[in-house]
């Protein structure tokens, strides 16, 4: 379970957000939802070790993240705004760099993720060529091959069309259904199972709330 008991968020003396408390359990999908600039991209650096928060903490499995960052680091997989991808490879060469560094003793078929993913005629061509959401694309792909049971993803469908976020969405059915847990954002209109898809709105402060 990913657990975050009264955490708070402050970003040039203005708090973004605070006493936040929710929990993520296996099988279930939490859509993280509020305006720009509400702080969302922060929450999700919070989550994943890339900033502490103000006050509050942040469990996964009982444990502060902060005490055991490799346990927690190992069940993890993190997609954000940047595609984290080697421009200077190819596609197929991205691909088969994911399926070392996350999973190289299973048997992957990698025309298979790139036909799904939507890349296949452009399997050679250097990532650096390829347009943002075909870039986007290859980013994707390594959640075909994680196995790690908590996926945090920030704006995951920027730039992907309509066919694109079906295939994603199925995915992530298929991860929640196999007992993994998903915290994402999303400006797009999803169409999840309501039996393991809940929503957590972030909500400005009160006036009292803006400074400490």
């Amino acid at each position: 379970m990913l657990e975050c008991k009264n955490l708070t968020c402050v970003r040039e003396e203005r708090v973004l957000f605070n006493n936040l408390n929710f929990a993520l359990s296996p099988g279930e999908i939490l859509h993280v939802e509020g305006p720009n600039g509400i702080g969302k991209t922060s929450l999700f650096r919070l989550l994943v070790g890339l900033s502490s928060p103000y006050a509050g903490d942040i469990y996964w499995q009982q444990q502060n993240i902060m005490s055991d960052r490799e346990s927690y680091y190992q069940n993890m997989l993190y997609l954000g705004h940047k595609s984290g991808v080697k421009p200077e490879l190819t596609a197929l060469e991205n691909l088969q760099f994911f399926h070392r560094l996350y999973n190289p003793t299973v048997e992957l078929d990698l025309w298979d993720i790139l036909t799904l993913v939507g890349l296949v005629g452009y399997e050679n061509v250097p990532t650096a060529q390829l347009s943002a959401g075909q870039q986007r694309r290859v980013a994707l792909a390594r959640m075909w091959f994680s196995d790690c049971p908590l996926w945090i993803l920030d704006e995951p469908f920027t730039a992907i069309d309509k066919s694109g976020v079906k295939v994603i969405e199925n995915l992530l059915i298929k991860h929640a259904h196999k007992g993994g847990m998903i915290i994402l954002t999303t400006h797009q209109d999803l169409s999840l199972p309501a039996e393991f898809y809940k929503k957590l709105m972030l909500q400005k402060p009160t006036i009292g709330e803006q400074y400490v």
